[in-house]
């Protein structure tokens, strides 16, 4: 029997009809263990959620999704790279090319692209 993959959604909405609460289902439903990142500590999806991804009890993740604009964005990268990401997704709109220089430098390899259609 194989693992279950992991997942953070920074950014995560308790709106569900926010793109990002969509994400939450979406990798819910497929079966991966998602951690919703959000400041405000509401639960999404009736999942507990992260203030911090260094909150999150994984040493590693399979993967994380950047909800948030650019500016917001930012200030998460270096918390981001302190995890062991197998893939960073930047979707619409949480991309500049600053953030995706930024996440380079910090050695992250941004994947400019909705991440709910990699649900897999």
């Amino acid at each position: 029997m194989s693992e279950k993959k992991t997942i953070a959604v920074v950014g995560a909405s308790h709106r569900p009809e926010k793109w990002s609460y969509k994400a939450v289902l979406a990798y819910r439903d497929a079966g991966w263990t998602v951690y919703p990142v959000n400041r405000t500590g509401l639960e999404v999806a009736g999942l507990k959620t992260y203030l911090n991804v260094c909150d999150i009890p994984e040493a590693s993740l399979d993967r994380v999704t950047l909800y948030l604009p650019p500016r917001f964005g930012m200030a998460t990268l270096a918390d981001i790279a302190t995890k062991r990401v197998g893939e960073f997704y930047v979707n619409p709109g949480a991309e500049s090319d600053e953030l995706v220089a930024r996440a380079r430098e910090l050695g992250l390899e941004p994947i400019l692209a909705c991440s709910i259609l990699a649900v897999r």
